[in-house]
């Protein structure tokens, strides 16, 4: 695409309402260079509609507040820039849909964190020598990258489709898990969680999650599939039963 002016005019198709009654309502900016989705939507705010609900907070792609749906792509409207999308065209922008609508742009996300208290947390042994190494580090490091903007919940068709709440975590909740599954100063065991409570095996690895992370987390390959391979050897591999019986490690 190229370059944004400073003073075109661009149409942005809003999902406006409330408690079901929702309507798209087009609003003229003057757009200007350099601008992202999200400086677009606060000068509507300003502008032209006050009582335009947007959640955001840093800009800066780091607190994952101003998820959305831009052109039915879930993305951070703090991060997509006019330059990259067709603005001879209505640039539509709808709220994230896999969770309880709120009013216009914004979504009741609570469950997810009812979902995060469920994780058995970081527990190192009461003896542990907290000296490891780069490779270890370098491991989970990945996964501490995750801002929580819940795109991947919002893409991943258990929760968006299938309104698995009740038996699947969703994609950013596995990658907590990893982070934690493969520190190595942590020795909680929860493969009963991933497989009974999470639903680790009801994601059939299409990477939709992978494909919309922000933060580059390759979701699929690097924490939800490692997770499966450890929940099939500590339940069915014998091999690895007996020796977790006989050393006592996980």
């Amino acid at each position: 695409m190229s370059r944004m002016e400073t003073g075109k005019k661009v149409t942005f198709r809003v999902l406006r309402g409330e408690g079901g009654q929702l309507k798209e309502v087009d609003y003229a900016v003057d757009a200007e260079t350099g601008w992202v989705v999200l400086d677009a939507v606060l000068n509507i705010q300003a502008k032209q509609a006050p009582d335009l609900s947007v959640r955001w907070n840093c800009k800066a792609a780091k607190c994952g507040s101003c998820s959305a749906e831009v052109n039915g792509k879930p993305r951070l409207m703090c991060k997509t820039r006019l330059d990259d999308l067709d603005t001879s065209q209505p640039v539509t922008v709808h709220p994230i849909k896999s969770f309880p609508h709120v009013k216009d742009l914004v979504t009741d996300v609570k469950w997810n964190y009812e979902v995060n208290k469920r994780i058995t947390p970081f527990t190192p042994a009461k003896d542990a020598d907290f000296t490891y190494y780069q490779e270890d580090v370098d491991r989970v490091q990945e996964f501490r990258k995750c801002i929580e903007c819940f795109l991947c919940q919002n893409v991943c068709h258990i929760l968006r489709n299938h309104e698995a709440y009740d038996r699947f975590a969703g994609p950013r909740f596995f990658v907590r898990v990893a982070g934690l599954e493969m520190h190595p100063m942590d020795t909680a065991d929860r493969t009963e969680f991933l497989d009974k409570e999470a639903g680790v095996f009801l994601c059939n690895i299409t990477k939709c999650c992978t494909h919309v992370c922000p933060e580059d987390i390759h979701i699929t390959d690097n924490a939800i599939i490692p997770l499966k391979e450890r929940v099939i050897d500590r339940k069915y591999d014998p091999v690895q039963w007996l020796v977790r019986k006989v050393t006592g490690k996980k």
